[in-house]
């Protein structure tokens, strides 16, 4: 998995005073969970863009004032009208501890039911999945090449070794359903046979 350093300096002072102040200097307020202690530290709003606003899982390799860690974003608090970050949580990683992160779906090969005219519906853009950090991957490869009409992939035909997906066995990801188009030439042919 794809690893993005950050930079980060510690503060002094816990507050929304402080906070407010440090959004103001183009700065986010942040916390590393998962340690012995939570550390309270400020990171640039800059260097934070390349991880918050893109599908794509990372992990952080954080620089706090020289203490250097790696951590997952746990959570963000975003203004409801401006949509800036405001707040972000991250946690920290131990490599014998597993942990679930939200990785993106990616489809491979070509639907034969999408090419006679079907329509590909996609209902999970994300799965949950469980595994050590290190073997943890960019996506999930979801293969679509016998996809017919009326045909799904569902969370429990996906099979991996050393990740565990937490979704429901059952929830469908894609399907390929019949287009407007598509019923439209069956019934025309249907109708040709009477």
């Amino acid at each position: 998995m794809k690893s993005i350093a950050i930079s980060g300096s510690p503060r002094e002072n816990v507050g929304k005073r402080d906070a407010k102040e440090l959004r103001y200097q183009g700065l986010v307020p942040a916390v590393l969970y998962g340690g012995t202690t939570q550390t309270h530290f400020s990171v640039s709003a800059a260097d934070l863009k390349p991880v918050v606003y893109t599908p794509v899982v990372h992990f952080i390799n954080l620089d706090i004032a020289g203490t250097k860690s790696q951590a997952i974003i746990q959570d963000m608090q975003f203004h409801p009208l401006t949509e800036k970050l405001l707040h972000i949580d991250f946690l920290l990683l131990d490599e014998k501890k597993p942990i679930t992160i939200e990785i993106p779906v990616k489809f491979t090969g070509t639907s034969p039911g999408v090419k006679t005219g079907g329509k590909l519906v996609q209902k999970l853009r994300k799965l949950r999945v469980k595994a050590l950090p290190k073997d943890h991957i960019d996506n999930i490869e979801v293969s679509i090449n016998t996809l017919e009409v009326g045909k799904s992939v569902k969370v429990g035909d996906l099979k991996f070794s050393k990740l565990t997906i937490t979704n429901a066995r059952e929830d469908t990801i894609v399907s390929v359903t019949s287009s407007r188009a598509l019923r439209q030439a069956e019934q025309d042919a249907a109708a040709a046979k009477k």
